[in-house]
């Protein structure tokens, strides 16, 4: 179907600096949205797909999609709750506990998380008697998150928003944002409003993909309509420092892949780690084309050997099944041309996702259990950020002869 105006639009300055420098990294051609998934009713109908673009921009450094999807149709309605991953509870846990613990957290406290999904790290909070705010887009997640005592606003974050909140006398202590920054449209909109949202010594944790990881990584399945910018430690300085905030620390964590966490506060203060991030950036020529270049090639590599490793396997007759029904292995899947040629189903512990289908190759959801009932002799695992969780709750499977095939940043057979 051909995608309109009101659906998408295409970018031509930078998303961040607002220059005309943008250049191209890689076109993935025409894809899906990467978590409209199918159901049963819609299998007939055309589906709509739409051109990913992947730029450069040789002014801040910032690699960005060129093509802007509604985000009324990315997030109005969603599928993916973190609650349903033990790795991101973990995660949020830890977070919770070490935030409430270093800023003395406390009844007058306030915590406000954007994109605050179903909940799954504001409970923590709430457990402990810390008043809290998630501002969540998805009208169905931000209804679990109200059901678990979290107070949700149930819109899209922005300047205007934080205006109306402070208005209202919402000012916070702490404001979260885990892995939001990457689908947001209006960059410096959003990082002005958290501006607004602080108290003058509050502070933001601020995590996002690292753009490092990908490209030594060869990730290409991180990147999708939904993920409109990809940071790097320059980029960010380029941005935040625009509105007054400064990143007084930074670490890079596993999560999603490998991501930067970030405290970010109206007090400019250089860190070692600060530093520490801004040379090893600047040596690796992160601020460059070349580097990303680069990672087009591998892109193509990996794709290419993948692939050969499934029709091998299919042409000698065994059975081949997926793991995942996530961002990630929609983007893999379309992008790489893998479909029921290739595999059988894929399951995905989501009982949101189970019964529906992956959008473009339309393959069929079931549950894990299924892997057991009827033995694929390998398993194309799509949620390899997940790799460690997941093999361990399928050591039946494993015990049974099933193999798992990981297939980024090499494709690997356990």
């Amino acid at each position: 179907m051909k995608v309109s105006k009101k659906e998408m639009s295409i970018e031509t300055n930078c998303r961040s600096c607002g220059m005309r420098t943008l250049e191209n990294i890689i076109s993935f051609g025409k894809m899906p949205l990467a978590n409209a998934l199918l159901k049963r009713s819609e299998l007939k109908a055309k589906e709509t797909l739409y051109p990913l673009n992947l730029m450069f921009c040789s002014s801040c450094a910032l690699v960005q999609i060129r093509e802007t999807v509604a985000p009324e149709k990315l997030f109005s309605h969603y599928l993916y709750f973190s609650s349903f991953a033990d790795t991101m509870l973990k995660h949020a846990e830890a977070l919770s506990a070490s935030l409430i613990a270093s800023r003395k957290l406390g009844s007058k406290s306030l915590v406000v998380e954007i994109a605050s999904n179903d909940g799954y790290l504001l409970k923590n909070f709430v457990k402990r008697q810390i008043p809290v705010l998630g501002i969540e887009p998805a009208k169905n997640i931000a209804k679990e998150a109200q059901k678990k005592g979290v107070k949700t606003v149930n819109e899209f974050f922005g300047e205007s928003l934080a205006r109306r909140l402070t208005s209202e006398g919402a000012r916070a202590d702490v404001v979260v944002a885990l892995n939001v920054m990457a689908h947001v449209q209006d960059l410096n909109g959003f990082v002005n409003g958290i501006r607004l949202l602080l108290k003058e010594d509050g502070i933001a944790v601020i995590e996002v993909p690292y753009v490092k990881d990908l490209v030594n990584g060869a990730k290409f399945d991180t990147i999708y309509h939904e993920h409109l910018c990809y940071f790097s430690f320059l980029s960010l300085c380029h941005l935040f420092e625009r509105h007054g905030l400064f990143i007084r620390e930074v670490v890079r964590k596993d999560i999603h892949g490998g991501s930067l966490r970030m405290v970010v506060s109206k007090t400019q203060a250089v860190s070692t780690s600060a530093h520490r991030f801004f040379q090893a950036e600047k040596k690796a020529g992160m601020d460059k084309f070349i580097f990303y270049k680069r990672f087009a090639q591998a892109v193509k590599s990996v794709k290419k050997s993948l692939k050969g490793v499934l029709i091998k396997h299919k042409r000698s007759g065994k059975s081949l099944a997926a793991y995942g029904a996530g961002a990630k292995g929609v983007v893999l899947l379309n992008y790489c041309g893998i479909g029921k040629e290739l595999l059988d189903f894929t399951v995905d512990r989501s009982t949101h996702k189970q019964g529906r289908f992956v959008p473009g190759v339309r393959l069929p959801i079931h549950a894990p259990s299924e892997l057991l009932r009827r033995k694929p002799d390998y398993v194309l695992l799509l949620t390899w950020n997940f790799a460690k969780e997941i093999l361990s709750q399928q050591r039946k499977f494993i015990q049974n002869g099933g193999r798992f095939v990981i297939p980024v940043p090499k494709v690997r057979v356990l």
